[in-house]
């Protein structure tokens, strides 16, 4: 997956901006795509902090672009930009400081057309991440949400898809569907053939219950949408992934039993499920990629580690290509 994703952007000076542009992670993960001419990074932060970290890890920054908001030139056209996106809500005393925080800065850097996305959450928060992404960059035509996914990658098997894992709390019935929409989307953007299953602790009518009914609305809603993908639901994990159960559980269903791509009741169930395929089921987590933003923005787990800072920095690269079309 990710020799394809690193040959369709490669030489083509995508510009990436790191908000977390002082940490050694990302300042790792930085020089390498630079050295290999994946993309363009951008470490935004304090100049002096990106410099001492790289001096005392001794690595080489020459040739990568620093970004200090406290040093930006054109901070007041920015200002200006804010006060238009943020109209009646933020004034420009309001709007300039808002502008010297990096996340804030950097969402727009990109919103300006300055960076082509953005990878924060190295040391920032989730809702830290999407907070500016919303308020500025916004969503997509046809989105009312922004959702997230994780590939999860093991090798010698097919690649799975989990959402929403990080954003939505408790997403209603209708939250479900557009998760569902915008996670087949993500998941044909990364060569993966959506099978889709709506989980839940019941199959097929099997159990009762507020979630269960939850998920099974879904279902019947986006089965009436002309889709051009298989979509099953509810269905209970095991029925989604091992044939044998389906066979006995939900023996009409032409996908059950070979699901590949997860849709989960609420965060709680994602961010478990996803991180015990991790850890016990030894997949490679590659996320949270956000859905049904305008521009590419991603946000990294806090607990990353320079080769996931790499990855994800492909990941949001390759998006400006695939969410145009251009590649």
């Amino acid at each position: 997956m990710f020799h394809a994703l690193k040959e369709k952007i490669k030489g083509k000076g995508t510009r990436i901006v790191f908000t977390g542009g002082s940490d050694q992670r990302v300042i790792e993960a930085a020089i390498r795509l630079k050295k290999e001419n994946i993309l363009e990074p951008i470490l935004l932060g304090n100049r002096e902090e990106i410099l001492y970290t790289a001096k005392g890890k001794g690595f080489d920054v020459e040739g990568i672009e620093l970004l200090d908001p406290k040093e930006y030139h054109s901070i007041d056209k920015m200002v200006k930009r804010v006060v238009e996106l943020r109209r009646g809500k933020l004034d420009e005393k309001m709007a300039y400081e808002e502008c010297l925080k990096p996340n804030f800065f950097g969402t727009m850097y990109v919103e300006m057309g300055y960076a082509d996305g953005l990878l924060g959450g190295a040391t920032y928060s989730t809702a830290d991440t999407i907070r500016p992404a919303l308020q500025l960059i916004r969503t997509k035509a046809g989105n009312s949400i922004v959702s997230s996914c994780f590939i999860m990658l093991k090798e010698g098997k097919e690649p799975l898809v989990m959402a929403d894992c990080s954003i939505n709390i408790d997403p209603t019935i209708d939250n479900v569907v557009e998760i569902a929409l915008q996670t087949a989307e993500t998941a044909r953007q990364f060569g993966i053939e959506p099978r889709m299953g709506l989980l839940s602790y019941s199959t097929l009518g099997s159990a009762k219950g507020t979630s269960v009914e939850k998920m099974q609305e879904a279902s019947k809603r986006l089965k009436r949408i002309s889709l051009d993908f298989e979509v099953e639901g509810e269905l209970q994990f095991d029925c989604a992934i091992v044939p044998e159960v389906a066979k006995l559980k939900a023996p009409k269903s032409r996908i059950a039993g070979n699901v590949n791509t997860f849709i989960f009741p609420n965060i709680d169930a994602g961010n478990i499920g996803y991180k015990i395929a991790a850890r016990l089921g030894e997949y490679e987590a590659v996320g949270p990629i956000l859905q049904g933003l305008n521009a590419p923005i991603n946000d990294l787990s806090r607990g990353c580690n320079a080769e996931e800072v790499y990855k994800m920095a492909m990941i949001t690269a390759a998006q400006k290509y695939m969410n145009k079309e251009e590649a």
